[in-house]
């Protein structure tokens, strides 16, 4: 699984003009699922990325260092399935999306990590609606965004 973290003073996702998820500050995440993620015996990369999410220290403490993960400011995680983290571009124009997980597997996987961050305490998690097409609205604090991987390709 990949992810694209973002510190957010605030976020909020919108499908058909209707906001489905919105978090004051906290982390929006953007998350695809990859080819070898479609194991459905195996959730592991569920599990490190959630684990990675909730305790990622990229929040100030009272001396002004990251030091401070989303569970000890009591923020919110809005998560937001994307497939076209997959997406390689290092061909031509337009890119592929072999690398991307099929559908019905990438959203198994998504709907996992949703449940894994709410149970790892998260206070307030949002989501946005897989397949859709979704309107995202962030306010980027720091900016501060951060690349997760759970094959740890980088």
């Amino acid at each position: 699984m990949r992810a694209v973290v973002q510190r957010v003073l605030r976020a909020q996702v919108t499908v058909d003009g209707r906001v489905t998820g919105a978090i004051d500050h906290g982390l929006c995440v953007l998350v695809g699922a990859g080819q070898d993620d479609g194991r459905p015996d195996d959730d592991a990369d569920v599990a490190l990325i959630a684990d990675k999410l909730v305790n990622l220290r990229i929040f100030a403490d009272d001396a002004g260092k990251m030091n401070r993960s989303v569970l000890d400011t009591g923020g919110g995680v809005l998560l937001i399935s994307q497939f076209t983290l997959y997406g390689d571009a290092r061909k031509g124009r337009r890119p592929a999306f072999v690398d991307a997980l099929e559908p019905v597997a990438a959203e198994r996987l998504y709907d996992a990590l949703v449940g894994k961050v709410r149970a790892l305490g998260v206070a307030h998690v949002a989501t946005g609606v897989f397949r859709a097409d979704m309107a995202v609205e962030l306010v980027n604090d720091g900016p501060v965004t951060i690349l997760l991987d759970s094959r740890k390709r980088f």
